[in-house]
């Protein structure tokens, strides 16, 4: 049986994301879908919250229980099979920007354990 999680992979491989940009785009920890999918564990209605309002293409009724089309009925997706170019750049945005957040958030880290290390050593050498 097929729970949610492998109906989001199934997602995720047709919007032609990798389950990292996939997490990004939604905000999640990287790594996030992968454990789930690993642990088969179920996603939080929080996450799918997050997940319809990114990508409203998706049908929540296929989401959550299998039943009806993956997405809701788009006369430029269902030709193609894929998003329209504007959703991707849109998608890709949105990746940027997590990306950016999360490097700044990493650098501002790091600066402070450097920071904090060298105030360490001032103070050991100045005794």
């Amino acid at each position: 049986m097929f729970k949610t999680v492998d109906r989001l992979m199934e997602f995720i491989q047709h919007a032609g994301l990798s389950a990292r940009q996939f997490d990004l785009s939604i905000g999640a920890s990287n790594g996030y879908t992968l454990r789930m999918k690993k642990n088969n564990a179920s996603i939080g209605s929080d996450v799918i919250e997050t997940i319809i309002s990114t990508y409203p293409q998706l049908n929540l009724i296929w989401l959550i229980t299998g039943e009806g089309e993956m997405l809701k009925p788009d006369p430029e997706i269902l030709k193609t099979g894929e998003l329209p170019l504007s959703e991707q750049k849109r998608l890709e945005k949105i990746i940027e920007a997590k990306i950016k957040e999360r490097h700044e958030k990493e650098l501002k880290e790091l600066l402070n354990e450097v920071t904090a290390e060298i105030e360490k050593r001032n103070k050991k050498s100045g005794d």
